[in-house]
């Protein structure tokens, strides 16, 4: 009698979902439904552009990334790079790791994700995020790498034949003590790195690269931190394959400002 009372009430007993101190039906334990689905409800609704950049490639007025980097025009909104890569672009966790603070109450856990996306092609992003939840945390990191995307250089060893394969020449990144070096490698060697640089390197599109490493590279994060960095250094170095004269173009803002003022016009409208 006294069992069933308790068992009524929510008691220590198993609830119908979850272990541990269920309560009547609802269970505080490991139940289902909570996964490290990436997918979101934000993937559902369709895309309305909030920045002039994402209406403009909403409308097909922009046709491909290189323009935007082309006038360096910030990315302010992930679906510009959804819009362009499409379903060529692939994430990878690279790390996730409890991080703590210390509080009056004891101590804080919260999970802080590191998330490398790349199309293989010459476009890689980082984002590092830190989050109460896991999932949480991934998806969250996964925005910040689209927002995160740089092109990326690649070069030739010796003849220029064929595709580019490696890295145009010797570039370095820093992110606190580790210090990553890419080198230029002949056709048909491989990624010579580490096996987070090599899942970097591969997302960005090169075959064929040495590296070099110092510092302390046990550090995950400043590890991958600091590939990032070399990668985003390639298109730093002026080399005389781009000693062409320039031919100033205007930015899209310019050339199309009279869709923009209209676009603002209809918003500005509905809003009354």
């Amino acid at each position: 009698m006294a069992d069933e009372r308790r068992a009524a009430r929510g008691g220590f007993g198993r609830g119908d979902r979850g272990r541990g101190r269920g309560r009547g039906d609802r269970g505080r334990g490991r139940g289902r439904g909570r996964g490290r689905g990436r997918g979101g409800r934000d993937d559902e609704k369709e895309w309305v552009p909030v920045t002039k950049l994402g209406r403009l490639v909403k409308e097909g007025k922009i046709r491909s990334l290189e323009e935007v980097y082309l006038f360096s025009l910030p990315v302010k909104e992930f679906q510009i790079i959804d819009y362009f890569c499409k379903d060529k672009l692939n994430d990878e966790v690279m790390k996730i790791m409890p991080v703590q603070k210390q509080t009056s109450a004891g101590q804080r856990t919260r999970f802080k994700a590191f998330i490398a996306v790349g199309d293989s092609d010459g476009h890689v992003g980082l984002g590092v995020k830190c989050a109460k939840e896991v999932a949480t945390a991934i998806r969250a990191a996964i925005v910040l790498a689209k927002l995160s995307v740089v092109p990326v250089r690649r070069g030739y060893w010796g003849n220029k034949v064929g595709m580019p394969h490696t890295v145009p020449s010797k570039i370095t990144g820093q992110c606190g003590s580790v210090r990553v070096r890419l080198i230029p490698a002949p056709r048909g060697t491989g990624l010579v790195a580490a096996p987070a640089t090599k899942k970097l390197l591969s997302m960005a599109g090169i075959k064929d690269c040495y590296t070099s490493s110092r510092g302390h590279t046990r550090t995950m994060g400043n590890f991958i931190k600091a590939c990032f960095f070399a990668l985003q250094a390639t298109y730093g170095y002026l080399s005389p394959d781009l000693w062409r004269e320039t031919h100033f173009l205007r930015s899209p803002y310019q050339e199309h400002t009279d869709f923009l003022a209209k676009a603002a016009k209809v918003v500005a409208k509905d809003d009354e």
